[in-house]
């Protein structure tokens, strides 16, 4: 049998964040998409990053999306295991 996974601390922060959904909610965080010009944003030091052409205020820049994209796809998961629950849950 193997041991039981501990949460990181990151996921210990957030589930009492996530408890506090309600369906409505967790739909509107797992459809959560950025803004076209933000998307932008993000493509185009991207590829500049792929490219190695960041200067440092965009390897910056580009860090903080890259954060906040992990961020938000901690949320969805977590969205998508409220929107999992049996229904009066």
């Amino acid at each position: 049998m193997s041991a039981p996974t501990v949460p990181s601390p990151l996921q210990r922060l957030l589930d009492p964040i996530t408890e506090c959904l309600t369906r409505e909610s967790a739909e509107r965080i797992l459809n959560f998409r950025a803004d076209d010009a933000t998307q932008a944003r993000i493509d185009e030091l991207a590829d500049k990053a792929n490219n190695g052409e960041l200067t440092d205020d965009e390897r910056t820049e580009y860090s903080q999306f890259v954060d906040a994209i992990d961020l938000i796809a901690i949320l969805q998961a977590n969205a998508r295991r409220v929107l999992m629950r049996p229904t009066g849950s």
